[in-house]
């Protein structure tokens, strides 16, 4: 890896085109939405969406869902999932910046509360008490979910392997989901870049400069776990 890693935080506010290219040309094979659905069948239901980015899980279900509530800490991200929403047509959504621990929606109002890629961060940036903040939204997610309502959280494990290699500094978290209950399963959401240049380019710039030695021709590996939960009353 390079000797100054990317700064998250700085692209989720700044630089939200860039990673929104990066982040089109995940998952080509298109299992995020099976395995999503293996778990809660989407027709006709009412969601909730924690750190929707530039809302490409928000573009997967909002076909489906009857309505989704996608929510950002970064007005910057979310200006993006919306314009996409509209620009296709949708009328069942609506976007709000709000913190994963702390969202705007009532009580027992959804049957799914979702969160790719954004809950992990209460463990990155806050490494010596990220339970506590994780605590702080898994609550907030089932708040908000009806009686056998479902929690899904998509979460890396890992970018440039084949087989699941978790982060090192996300084995607690994950292990902690599991003492809470969570169910899991991985598969696999490779990125395919439309040249070498681009693939090299896109990868430095979210991952370091060292994940373009894990680049295969256009392909980068990811994989991707999923962890859900049912609300039992």
């Amino acid at each position: 890896m390079s000797s100054s890693a990317p700064d998250h935080k700085s692209i989720y506010n700044e630089a939200a085109l860039n990673y929104e290219r990066l982040v089109n040309r995940e998952d080509y094979q298109g299992n995020i939405l099976k395995a999503i659905q293996g778990v809660l069948p989407l027709q006709g239901i009412d969601v909730v969406e924690l750190g929707a980015g530039t809302g490409r899980v928000t573009r997967l279900l909002a076909p489906l869902v009857n309505s989704i509530a996608a929510f950002d800490s970064s007005a910057h991200m979310l200006q993006i999932a919306a314009d996409s929403l509209a620009a296709d047509g949708r009328h069942n959504w609506r976007t709000g910046v709000a913190d994963n621990r702390a969202l705007p929606v009532d009580n027992a109002s959804a049957d799914l509360s979702i969160s790719g890629w954004s809950i992990c961060y209460l463990v990155d940036w806050n490494r010596q008490a990220w339970k506590a903040d994780v605590e702080q939204a898994l609550a907030e997610m089932e708040r908000m979910l009806k009686p056998g309502g479902t929690t899904i959280l998509i979460e890396t494990q890992g970018t440039g392997f084949t087989t699941p290699h978790a982060p090192d500094h996300l084995v607690e978290y994950y292990q902690y989901l599991a003492e809470r209950g969570f169910q899991s399963s991985w598969f696999r959401t490779d990125y395919r870049f439309n040249n070498e240049q681009e693939a090299v380019e896109s990868s430095v710039f979210f991952f370091g400069e060292g994940m373009a030695q894990k680049i295969e021709g256009v392909i980068l590996p990811e994989c991707t776990g999923l962890w859900w939960k049912r609300k039992t009353d």
